[in-house]
């Protein structure tokens, strides 16, 4: 037990030593405060140097600006509670400290020893302690070996002073149960399928005023959002293909070149399984032919696998002699053999049959040359970007832009969400994200080898659109509404049945079920709410829900307890316990760092703090 909790020590504290060296490798240090000046105060006899405090809160805005993405000021860090944050956690340390050294708590220098060159920080290329390295990574950090060893004594006894407060902290029976029950329990339930086809009468044709009713509540259905009207002069390949002349020649050697792709012979499927000796190959063979065996029980008799057996595809030539001959004879999958090879006498199996491939140029011409007019098309383009860049900068227009060259202008009315034409590019969706009207138009290339240039003509606020324009999709949604709602009655009147006793098969409505699923189960096809409401009922108990253009109306029959047998709810519970046993051991640690601070008397120097808040900010 002792040995472990050593190596359990050892880890934690080289992880304590990487994460000093990160932050010393970033080159913070307070340097205008004189020597006069070391701590920004006290826990009992313990100063908190002013450097742990520098670097720490340097080292934790950095961390909220990464995640921001954006530079935080020394207010906002205040504001988000990093200042309160770092002094808790020095102050914390610093009491600790204090109370071991009034244990006089401390640990040998073969400790401290053991720990630096065993730190990967420290080591040089042959994986060994390099002194000289953990001399010039002090020295950049801008502290002395001794200080940095005296920082190691100290980490090292105030683990040992942690791992004796929170060590075998038990989880809490009760929390766990409460929380295993919660994610394990399982559900047994059926359900019945309300859909369009389960309707008792056709729907009516809807009124006008019915219509206009429809669209006048669900407005916001109907309202175009935000757009960015945008004008565009573009050009890909295929606009350049018919202007683009192939000779026949330049087909033709493309041709040649791909002759493997065009001139295949017929080639098959093939699995080899070698065998140390002639008998061993004979008797193997033997015990398919009686069916005592198959192939690849004989592979994984021999500690192989199929993909270990594969050779891919090969044409007879690529195979020997003897091989090749009977398994080119077969005319269906099969196996055959023994046959001798380089490696042994083997069994070969083949599974399939690849026909040859005699494709002549004249069959091939048309897709090559639409092949090499792609390549010639995005060639002339290529060429054709830096003419339309420099006539951009000259102040031409896209308008112009589309007279001059073989640029087409189009204008889109666009949003996040538009995806016709021009807008299936990422490139344009990236830059129309953040087009502004005054950006000057310039050339963005396309994936596929064109190229626009884009102007942002004015921004389209949100507007409604007119029932006119918007009268098939205004019909579908009655037609939704007037189905969900009549199918919910006749869900209402099923369930009415079935509390007095009916079955839940009682009406026309197809009926599934499904046995022992937890919270975090799904039923292909069904919506995700099936699942969670059936978590939601008493035993017996039915509820209605709509999803997916159906009305379900679902009935729970069982509620059984966490299978102990499923690995996943070991798994949950070995999770839960270290959860809570972390979470109980925090609060305890800092509770008990609280008190011995309290006991021996915190002094924070504010002054100083501001001093350093400044420096930050002026960084």
């Amino acid at each position: 037990m002792a040995q472990s909790a050593g190596k359990k020590l050892g880890n934690i504290v080289i992880w304590v030593l990487m994460a000093l060296l990160v932050v010393g490798l970033t080159g913070f240090g307070v340097t205008s405060f004189g020597s006069s000046v070391s701590s920004v105060g006290e826990v009992g006899d313990e100063p908190i140097p002013v450097n742990d405090y520098f670097r720490e809160v340097v080292s934790e805005i950095a961390a909220e600006e990464q995640q921001q993405g954006r530079q935080i000021s020394i207010a906002e860090a205040e504001q988000a509670g990093i200042l309160t944050r770092v002094r808790t956690r020095l102050t914390n340390r610093a009491a600790l400290d204090n109370e071991a050294a009034r244990m006089g708590l401390s640990v040998g220098d073969e400790r401290v020893r053991e720990q630096v060159v065993s730190a990967p920080a420290f080591q040089g290329i042959d994986g060994k302690f390099d002194r000289a390295a953990y001399q010039g990574v002090l020295r950049n950090r801008g502290i002395s070996v001794t200080e940095f060893e005296t920082g190691v004594r100290k980490d090292t006894a105030r683990t040992i002073i942690q791992g004796a407060v929170v060590g075998g902290v038990p989880a809490p029976k009760v929390q766990i149960d409460t929380l295993l029950g919660y994610f394990g329990e399982r559900r047994s339930f059926r359900w019945a399928t309300f859909g369009p086809d389960q309707l008792a009468e056709p729907l009516p044709e809807p009124s006008e005023e019915e219509l206009t009713a429809f669209y006048q509540a669900n407005t916001p259905d109907f309202t175009l959002p935000q757009m960015k009207r945008i004008t565009f002069a573009w050009v890909l390949p295929e606009m350049m293909i018919d202007s683009v002349e192939i000779d026949e020649d330049a087909a033709r050697k493309l041709y040649e070149s791909r002759s493997a792709e065009f001139q295949r012979p017929e080639r098959r499927l093939i699995e080899r399984l070698i065998f140390p000796t002639e008998e061993a190959a004979a008797a193997a063979k033997a015990t398919l032919d009686d069916g005592s065996a198959t192939f690849q029980s004989l592979v994984e008799a021999r500690g192989l696998t199929l993909e270990d057996a594969d050779l891919g595809e090969l044409t007879q030539a690529e195979l020997p002699t003897e091989a090749g001959e009977a398994l080119f004879a077969l005319t269906e999958p099969g196996v055959a053999g023994p046959f001798p090879t380089d490696l042994g006498p083997a069994l070969f199996r083949m599974n399939g049959i690849l026909a040859a491939v005699d494709t002549p140029f004249e069959e091939a011409r048309a897709e090559l040359t639409e092949e090499l007019a792609q390549d010639r098309a995005r060639r002339v383009i290529s060429d054709m970007e830096v003419e339309v860049e420099d006539r951009l900068a000259e102040g031409a227009t896209l308008e112009e832009l589309a007279e001059e060259s073989e640029l087409e202008l189009g204008t889109i009315d666009w949003w996040d969400a538009s995806g016709e034409s021009i807008a299936s590019y990422d490139e344009f969706r990236d830059a129309a994200l953040t087009l502004t009207e005054d950006d000057f138009p310039t050339v963005i290339r396309l994936s596929d080898g064109g190229i626009f240039a884009m102007r942002l003509d004015e921004i389209l606020e949100p507007r409604l659109q007119e029932i006119s324009e918007v009268r098939t999709k205004v019909l579908a949604g009655w037609e939704a509404e007037q189905t969900e709602e009549r199918l919910r009655v006749q869900a209402s009147e099923l369930q009415a049945q079935v509390e007095a006793g009916a079955p839940l098969s009682s009406s026309a409505a197809p009926v599934d079920d499904a046995t022992g699923l937890t919270r975090d189960g799904f039923i292909d096809g069904t919506p995700p709410a099936l699942v969670s409401t059936a978590f939601e009922l008493e035993e017996g108990g039915l509820a209605i829900l709509e999803g997916f253009g159906n009305v379900y109306l679902v009935q729970l029959t069982s509620i059984a307890a966490p299978d102990p047998e499923d690995e996943r709810i070991a798994l949950l519970t070995q999770l839960l316990s270290q959860q809570a046993t972390q979470s109980i051991s925090l609060d305890l640690y800092s509770a008990f760092a609280e008190a011995l601070g309290q006991t021996a008397g915190v002094r924070i120097d504010n002054s100083t703090l501001a001093q350093i808040h400044t420096q930050i900010a002026t960084q």
